[in-house]
């Protein structure tokens, strides 16, 4: 496991802190659980496990994260901000026409994001792009993607799944997150799928911590997935 910077000790930011941020964004309720949903899993990667420095967030070294359901951004944006990546006061003004913080992240304006998301399907495929490209460049740096269970009825994600475990991709990492709203909405089919494929699969409670935090450090020689199964969206 990496040592990743403790990102507590550098901000003194808590989880609370982060659901504090969370409200100061208004606007989007439609995308409420989509955000909600994340909160968990987008604060152990950045406070626990990933090796980044908000400093230097363009470290050729520093892992990756990409947010792959990127519509409903808030928790997301309010872990940047928690962990100093963005200002604080840059929170209350998302959504407006001359606001960096958009309804989708937006890579060219908001420090620290990687790719510009909203559009579902296609965070993963990148995602196994970059692993291919840092392990080509003999980078030891991480890739972990974050997508929506839904999203996984994407084609462009089945390709990105079997070419993933076909070549072994061992530093790449994707979370599922698993609010039962797939169209096929079975508990435990989608880690069975992922198995097939030829993926180190694990699944935990969204949110516990702990277990997250387990579970993100494991290292394999396969690609991994966790599976992040929290309250369903239509509960």
């Amino acid at each position: 496991m990496y040592d990743a910077p403790d990102m507590t000790t550098t901000t003194g930011a808590r989880i609370d802190d982060v659901r504090r941020l969370m409200g100061v964004m208004t606007g989007d309720e439609k995308h409420g659980p989509a955000a909600t949903s994340t909160l968990d899993v987008l604060w152990v990667l950045y406070d626990q496990v990933m090796r980044i420095d908000p400093a230097n967030p363009d470290d050729p070294d520093r892992d990756r994260f990409f947010l792959s359901k990127g519509h409903g951004p808030m928790a997301y944006y309010a872990t940047l901000a928690a962990t100093g990546f963005v200002d604080e006061s840059w929170l209350a003004d998302w959504g407006r026409f001359d606001s960096p913080l958009g309804h989708h992240p937006d890579r060219t304006l908001v420090p620290g994001v990687e790719i510009s998301s909203g559009s579902l399907g296609h965070g993963l495929p990148l995602a196994v792009g970059a692993a291919l490209g840092l392990r080509a460049v003999g980078r030891d740096a991480r890739v972990f993607v974050l997508v929506g269970d839904a999203e996984l009825d994407e084609g462009s994600n089945q390709e990105a799944i079997e070419l993933a475990g076909f070549l072994g991709l061992s530093r790449l990492t994707m979370v599922v997150v698993d609010n039962a709203s797939a169209s096929y909405r079975d508990r435990g089919h989608l880690a069975r799928r992922l198995v097939r494929e030829g993926w180190r699969t694990e699944t935990v409670d969204g949110r516990d911590h702990g277990q997250l935090r387990q579970a993100l450090s494991a290292r394999s020689d396969r690609p991994s997935a966790v599976v992040a199964e929290v309250e369903e969206k239509w509960s």
